[in-house]
Parts: C-alpha cells; structure tokens; sequence
C-alpha cells in the first residue's frame, strides 16, 4: 500500500511562480539575486501557513542552482549555456527561438546536481533549525561552530531557523555576533508567527520581510487546482466556504480540503463541507432576516431553537448574524458589493435580500445585535439574552415607522396651520377694493394700501401694496384734508419693543412688588446762631422721622453726624436723645432691607431651574469683571426651593458680610432677569465638621497606634525597641 502524502507537502511550491499570494516577497528575492544585493540575514514574518518556510527552502535552493551560478553571476549567456551544460539550462528557456533575448523570471532549473540534492533532502548547503526545541545557548554555540566550514559544493551555505521567537535572551545574544558578521557564504533565515518577541538588535541585523494572509480568492484558485490534479468534482460554494475557513493560511485550507475528501469522496459538495465541519449555513441567516422582515416573531424563535438543537454555539449565531447584517448593509449599494467575499450563487442571495430590507432596519439591527455580542459574555441567562434581541429587531420596522410617524404629525400640524394663516390673508386680501382712491380721501388706517401711479398725461391707475399692520395712526400731509378716522385707536406706550394693546391681568402681588420708599433725613436741630428749629412746628430737642428710615450702615462704616448739624455742638442731653434717634432708624432700615416683601407664598409658580442655573452663571461672570471675591463667592451650586428661597451656602461669616454688600444689586438683577418678583438669596454659613487627628508622619502614626493598643507600648518598653524611620 502506498503512503498517503497529504496536499500540503505534494502540492508544496518549488518555485517563486507558484507561491501563492505572496507576490511582493518573490519578486523581491528574484531581483536581489539578479542584482546580487543578497542580504547575510533575512527574517520572514506572517500568520501561520501563508508561505514563510517555503519561500526560505526555494531561495536556498536558486541561490545555489548552477544555472544562476553561470548565468547570472558568472554573465555567461544562455545560447552559449545550451552548447555546454544543455542539462541546467530550463525547459522555458531551451525551447525559445532567441533564448538570449527572451525575458523570463528567474527560477531554479530544478536539473542541476544541486537541485535534484535539494528535492531529495541530500543537500548539505542548507540546514534547517527548530528553535522551538532547540533554544539554549548550547544549540546556538554548535550553530556557531558550523558556520565555521565553508561549503564542499556550492556557493552558499543557508542555514534556516524556524520559529526563531522562542529562543531564550542568552541565545539571541550568542547568536548576535555571527548574525551581524558571518562569512561571505553564510546566509541566514529567520522566520516566525511571531515578530514582537524577537529582541530589537536582532531586527536591526536583518532584512524583514512581512507575509499577508492569503486571499480568499486564492485560497480558492490554488484548492481548483489541488481538486483538477486528484481528479475530483468540487463545487464553487464548497471550494469557498474551505478557502472562508482557513482565515487566510493555504495549509490550513489543504488539511480541510483532505478531510473534506475522505469524508464524500471524489465530489465534494457544499452541504457535505457544511455537515462535516459543523459551520452555520448562510441559508439560516438568510431565513432570519426574512422572518424579521415580516414580524414573524414564532419562525425567529422557532430557528433560534432549531440553530441550539443542532449544537451550533449562541455567541457564534450573534457573530454570524453581525456578519451577514454587514453583507446585506454592503450589498446595498452596487459599489461595494465586490467587498462581500462569497461565492456568486450566495452574493446573487445577498443582493436580492438587501434590496427588501430598507437601510433604516439594516444599521438598527446592525446596532442591536453589537451591543449583544459586546454583553453576551456578562449575560447569565444567555439564551433569554439572544431570544431578548431577537424580539426587538422582530417588531424594529413598526418602531421605525412610529418614529417616523411621531416626527412627522409637528411638521403636518404646522403646515396645516400654515395653510389655514395663508386662506385667512388671501381673503383679507380679495375684500380690499381695487378701485382707485381719491386724491381728498383720507388714508386707511389698517390692512391695504394703494399707491395712485402715473404713467402718462391723463391717464392714472393704482398699484395695491401688501398689507401691513399699522400700530399707530400716521399723521396726515400738509396737502391731505386735516379730517381724522372716525375712531382713532389711542396711543398705547411702548416698552422694551413689546406693544400691549389689552390689559394682561397680573399674577404677581402688588403690595409685594412695591419699591419702599426712600429714607431721608431732616434737619431739625436748632441752630445756634437763630434759636429757632429749621422745621416749623417741631420745638427744639426734637427730630422729626419723614416717610421713612434711613437705609442700614454698611458694615464696618461710622455712622458719623447727621447731615445739616451746625458747627456748634448741641447739649449733652439733645445729643443723647439723637443717639437713641439714630440706633433706632438704624435698626428699622435694616429690617426694611432684610425684610422681603410680604404675601402669600403658596400658589407660586415653579421656577425654570435652566433659566433660573443660565441667569446665574452670567451675574457670577459679570460679577467676575468687577470683583474675583464677588465670583468666588458666587461661583457654586445654587437650587430654588418651592417657596423661590434660594440658600447661598458660604463658608464663613465674612463672606456672608461680603455678600450682603452687593446682595440688594444681585437681587434685584436675578429677578428681572429670571422674571420671578419672589425670587429670594440667603447666605448661609456652613457648619464645618471637625475631623480626627491627622497623621502625617510615621511618628504620628506609631503614637496613634500607641494610643488605640496599649499592648504596643508595653512589648516596645520590654524588648527595648526604638523607631528607625
């Protein structure tokens, strides 16, 4: 019986030409042997089947063919080449009419004594290395002792050291002498998955070359070929979804594709590829979005039921669900369908599903089912979880048109009215005469006006001006008749730009919004040099109060002499007698301050706590212009309670002082602005909360300890010790 090779070793690339998807690696190692710009040290880099190995084996090959040898190095023309040594000569080449002027890439002629030691693993230029079990400094050193020997056949001598990442430090700093400076004949190649665990004086002494993940498309192309040579029947869908599966390593691809073909035979179909590697079949996503479509809220769950029952995993039915949302989302526009990396049967299936789900239900989806994978992890009931998203993207198109709906009802409303405001101006407008107006008529008062125009001598006509609204009768010319309208409306005054043409009922107190009238002071001490009082009708001794008190001192203020004393002093007992005067007015002036205006205080309105936080924030900053202290002192959290008090919380009494300055001004301003008249400012000094003791260093910290356990002092006083901090 023979043994069985699997397709990733018979169908292994032995030329640049037929590696796969690594086009800008091949071409780059076939110019710097035709260059001669061959580095001492290359390092390949990429994800795990996509070509690394395989590309160092055929460049440790062509490098020592003794076609390149001849040709290249040696400049020996290839007409001259098939005289002498026709055997190195390739197959390309030796059937070419003009050999010496036929273009043609570069590549081991696979016929010369090194080649054919190379295909049968005999060479002994080329070493292969597996750091993974050998990565001691030991391995390295004997490494390092071969290269010591040149080559018997053959210009180069490779060395491959695959998995080069798991090398220890110590081995990669024994390698880095040898690395940096090997003889002519020592080349090196490094390749890992893993490009940043190798230490940074190793990149630095290489050229790295990156490897991409294979193409889906040929992944694809290279398994047609596979399938065409062992002569098996392969379908397109199938050939895809393997190529999908193998995440962009060809042998991965290859190892499926032979467990494919054990399991069916030599037709490999796309339910077979389905059943056998237990993948999720576009056709039950397909079905999900049309039950979704259709608020078939019992088909979705009954699939959800039918995806558990056939042991598929719920996290991977969320990602796939995300993964077809975005191929229906990119199938949307014809642009970007070539994104969509499927087979043609399942795009023509995507295209035609996307056409029937409006956009609007395709991003909310596509939101829905993100936020469940991003929480599927966090969910204990898992299932309800999923079957949870699943019954909102089933109603997701009636709560789409709801919203529509919703936005849509203001704009019809207002188009409605707008509608019903233009009926009302165009019959305003077809009631207004056309006829022409006399030059002695007076002019109306409201609605139209018309301008008399002419154009020629004798003839005259009018021209009808837009209706405009005329607040005010505009007073007559001098060539106009001096008659009035019958019934002139009076002259309302104007305030702020607003006209009030009816008396608004007001909701305010009046007694509360009264100003108190202002305090004044009278003279009515005698003067000396008359004898008599300057009041009439007050005898001397006596002071006469006005209308009201006088306003309080500002703190910290002398009171000083009332205004209009004489010069001369009066006795000591009129002098006392105006000393308990003046405490007095004093004390009523501070209470006619304090003292807010009086009225009920329920049934007051809510205050707007946006209008009421804006209106703050400006005084605070215009406040700042004027004083830092004032916006300090201001600059926090205010809030209205239900009887519009405001409680300015300071931290202590000098800044309540400091804002009672400036408190009347504040006050006043605050309510014009926010439009509340009850509108009240308290300061309030808080309370400071005395807290412990605070330990700052180690010695207030071992004296607390000290303090709290006894036992401390007692074991430090018996073993003699002594803090060393």
């Amino acid at each position: 019986m023979e043994n069985f090779v699997v397709s990733a070793r018979k169908y292994r690339p032995a030329t640049f030409r037929s590696v796969v998807g690594q086009q800008h690696v091949t071409t780059t190692l076939q110019n710097a042997i035709v260059s001669q710009h061959l580095a001492q040290a290359f390092l390949f880099c990429g994800p795990r089947g996509v070509g690394k190995t395989t590309c160092a084996r055929i460049l440790a090959k062509t490098i020592n063919c003794e076609f390149v040898e001849e040709h290249v190095r040696k400049g020996r023309p290839v007409s001259e080449l098939l005289q002498t040594q026709p055997g190195i000569v390739p197959d390309a080449l030796q059937k070419a009419a003009d050999p010496d002027n036929t273009p043609f890439e570069l590549e081991a002629c696979g016929k010369c004594s090194s080649c054919r030691a190379f295909q049968e693993n005999a060479s002994f230029n080329v070493h292969e290395l597996d750091a993974a079990s050998n990565n001691s400094v030991e391995d390295i050193r004997s490494l390092v002792e071969q290269v010591r020997y040149a080559p018997q056949q053959g210009r180069f001598k490779v060395y491959i050291i695959d998995e080069v990442h798991m090398l220890s430090n110590a081995a990669f700093n024994a390698f880095l002498k040898t690395l940096e400076e090997p003889p002519s004949y020592a080349i090196f190649i490094l390749a890992t998955t893993e490009r940043h665990k190798i230490i940074p004086t190793i990149l630095s002494r290489c050229q790295i070359f990156d490897f991409n993940r294979i193409r889906v498309d040929d992944i694809r192309g290279h398994l047609r070929y596979v399938a065409t040579q062992e002569q098996i029947q392969a379908e397109d869908d199938a050939l895809h979804l393997l190529a999908q599966k193998a995440d962009g390593g060809l042998r991965d691809a290859l190892s499926m594709f032979d467990q494919m073909v054990t399991f069916s035979g030599h037709n490999l179909s796309y339910k077979d590829v389905i059943q056998n590697l237990h993948i999720l079949d576009y056709e039950y996503y397909f079905r999900l979005i049309d039950a979704l479509l259709t608020e078939n809220l019992s088909g979705t769950l009954l699939l959800l039921e039918e995806v558990m029952q056939n042991g598929f995993d719920l996290h991977n039915f969320v990602v796939g669900a995300a993964e077809h949302l975005r191929g229906l989302l990119v199938c949307k526009d014809p642009v970007t369908v070539q994104l969509l990396e499927v087979s043609d049967n399942i795009r023509q299936k995507y295209v035609q599903q996307a056409q029937a789900a409006p956009l609007p239900f395709l991003l909310s989806a596509l939101n829905l089912v993100s936020q469940c994978d991003r929480e599927f992890k966090q969910a204990k009931n898992q299932r309800l979880h999923v079957e949870l998203m699943l019954m909102k993207l089933a109603y997701l198109n009636s709560a789409v048109q709801f919203a529509r709906d919703l936005s849509a009802a203001p704009a019809a409303a207002a188009s409605t009215q707008r509608a019903s405001s233009d009926n009302g101006e165009a019959k305003k407008k077809s009631s207004v005469t056309t006829s022409p107006v006399p030059a002695s008529s007076p002019p109306a008062p409201t609605g139209s006006a018309e301008v008399p125009v002419t154009s020629a001598p004798g003839a005259s006509g009018t021209v009808p001006l837009p209706a405009t609204p005329a607040p005010t009768p505009v007073p007559a010319a001098s060539s106009q008749p001096k008659s009035a309208p019958a019934d002139p409306e009076p002259i309302v005054p104007i305030e702020s730009g607003v006209e009030e043409l009816h008396g608004t009922p007001s909701i305010e107190d009046e007694a509360a919004t009264q100003v108190p009238p202002t305090p004044q002071l009278r003279d009515s001490v005698p003067h000396v040099e008359i004898g008599k009082p300057s009041v009439a009708g007050h005898e001397p001794g006596q002071l006469p109060v006005t209308a009201a008190p006088l306003p309080p001192p500002r703190p910290g203020m002398p009171t000083g002499k009332p205004i209009g004393l004489g010069s001369k002093l009066p006795g000591l007992g009129n002098l006392a007698a105006m000393k308990a005067q003046l405490e007095q007015q004093a004390a009523a002036g501070k209470a006619a301050v304090d003292t807010e205006p009086s009225g009920p205080v329920t049934g007051l309105p809510a205050i707007n706590d946006e209008v009421l936080q804006r209106v703050w924030k400006e005084l605070t900053e215009e406040r700042k212009a004027i004083s830092m202290m004032h916006y300090s002192l201001l600059n926090r959290p205010v809030q209205a309670n239900e009887n519009h008090l405001i409680m300015l919380r300071v931290d202590n009494p000098v800044q309540e002082d400091q804002f009672n300055e400036f408190r009347a001004e504040f006050l006043g301003e605050l309510r014009r602005r926010t439009g509340y008249p009850r509108l009240n400012v308290q300061a309030e000094v808080v309370e400071r909360i005395e807290t412990g003791r605070k330990l700052y260093t180690s010695n207030d910290k071992l004296e607390y300890l000290m303090e709290k356990y006894p036992m401390l002092t007692a074991m430090k006083q018996k073993l003699g010790l002594d803090a060393d901090f």
